[in-house]
Parts: structure tokens; C-alpha cells; sequence
């Protein structure tokens, strides 16, 4: 199961639409790991400790997670595309993901970027293999 639900929160969703601060608070909640990974990645952008690729800056993790519960907390939320959806809306960001752990947060305004489309290519995906990353 990907999240910790609340009974009242489920009355709430069968019944009609939930508040998306609900929602995001139900994804912290649940799913923490994910959550700080994505929160410190959003927080060096916003500080300027950020990759720079030209006129485009953007912030990954590049940290494996430290076990199996942690990654499979990362993969769920942001294979979600209400998850994932929520998150980049609540942190005003464009999220990117590679292989168990990596993940970017670009500024909106760079998803159209060269850095972001490299980032998220075929070819940036194969050049962020490694042996040890194979099982993840």
C-alpha cells in the first residue's frame, strides 16, 4: 500500500473531491523518507545550491536511499501522478527522476529546458548507469 490513509480522509474521498492539503499532508505523513528526500532537493534550489548547466540551474539527489522500505517509499510517490503532481504543485517545482534515488528539482520556467530535456533523455537515463545502481 503507498499510503497511510486516515478513516476520515477516505469518508472524505468517497464522497467527492479531497483538499489537496490533505492530500499532500497524507503523502508526508505516509510516505517520509520521499517526502524529505524531495523537500531538501526543493530547498537547495530555492537557496541557490543548485547544479548550473548553462543558464539553467536545477538541484538532484544523488544519495542512494538506505534500504528497501526508503526506496520503495521514492519509487511510489513519484511513479504516482497524483503524488507526484501534488508535490511539484505544493513546492512550485517541475520534478525529474532517474534510476531509485535520483531525483531534480527544476523551476518551472526550465522544463523546457536543454538541461532538462538531457536530464530526462533516453541517453541521460543510460548515462546514469552504474553496476552497483543495477538493482535498484
Amino acid at each position: 500500500m503507498s499510503l497511510d490513509v486516515p478513516e476520515r480522509l477516505l469518508a472524505k474521498a468517497e464522497h467527492g473531491d479531497v483538499d489537496e492539503a490533505e492530500f499532500i499532508d497524507c503523502v508526508r505523513t505516509s510516505l517520509p523518507y520521499a517526502w524529505d528526500v524531495i523537500a531538501n532537493v526543493v530547498d537547495d534550489l530555492k537557496n541557490g545550491i543548485a547544479a548550473s548547466t548553462g543558464s539553467t540551474q536545477f538541484a538532484d539527489n544523488t544519495t542512494p536511499p538506505p534500504d528497501e522500505t526508503s526506496r520503495g517509499q521514492l519509487l511510489r510517490v513519484l511513479a504516482s501522478d497524483a503524488m507526484r503532481g501534488a508535490l511539484e504543485r505544493h513546492f512550485g517545482v517541475r520534478l525529474a527522476f532517474q534510476n531509485c534515488h535520483r531525483v531534480a528539482a527544476f523551476p518551472p520556467s526550465e522544463a523546457d529546458s536543454d538541461t532538462y530535456r538531457k536530464f530526462t533523455s533516453p541517453r541521460g537515463q543510460l548515462l546514469n548507469q552504474s553496476p552497483e545502481l543495477r538493482d535498484c
